[in-house]
């Protein structure tokens, strides 16, 4: 029951778009990388943050320093839900969306917002644990309320499909 896709700007400009958030992703895990690796020294860090050496600044830049390490962790989550969401792209574009193996897409889609989201969550607290009196840390991580609904919507859809999938079944298998 294979039918292409009615033609729309959507599913081509996602396709191309995914395709490139793919290269950004890895492009970014290299710039995360190389921070770390040629990571300035901890004298220039300080001096960004017009600091001086202390043990709060040293526990600064280890923050900072963690921060990036966990930055590299989200880079090969960041390409599994991409990775996941081209292939959702490709089986809607070929006109076959409701199919078990989108199911198990979202459903591991899901699975990886939510170690994004935990993963936000320590990072929040590593900036808070780092952070010194006239100097905050601000990063953009922590609690989203956003980031929650997605990952329950993102688990709910993944139910939808799989039901779709089965009721599609069982109408082929009466017709």
């Amino acid at each position: 029951m294979s039918r292409p896709a009615a033609s729309s700007a959507a599913l081509p400009i996602a396709h191309v778009v995914l395709r490139i958030l793919i290269v950004v992703n890895w492009l970014s895990g290299a710039a995360i990388l190389a921070l770390l690796v040629v990571s300035p020294n901890e004298r220039w860090i300080m001096s960004a943050f017009k600091l001086s050496p202390s043990p709060e600044a040293e526990r600064l830049v280890m923050g900072l320093r963690g921060v990036a390490v966990l930055g590299l962790a989200a880079i090969p989550l960041y390409h599994a839900v991409l990775k996941r969401l081209l292939a959702i792209v490709e089986t809607v574009r070929a006109g076959d969306p409701f199919v078990g193996a989108n199911a198990g897409r979202l459903q591991g889609i899901a699975w990886v917002l939510l170690a994004l989201q935990l993963l936000s969550l320590v990072v929040d607290a590593i900036a808070r644990a780092v952070a010194i009196p006239g100097h905050p840390l601000h990063l953009d991580a922590g609690f989203s309320i956003n980031g929650w609904l997605a990952v329950l919507f993102t688990f709910l859809l993944a139910r939808v499909f799989a039901e779709g999938t089965l009721m599609r079944e069982d109408l082929e298998g009466t017709v």
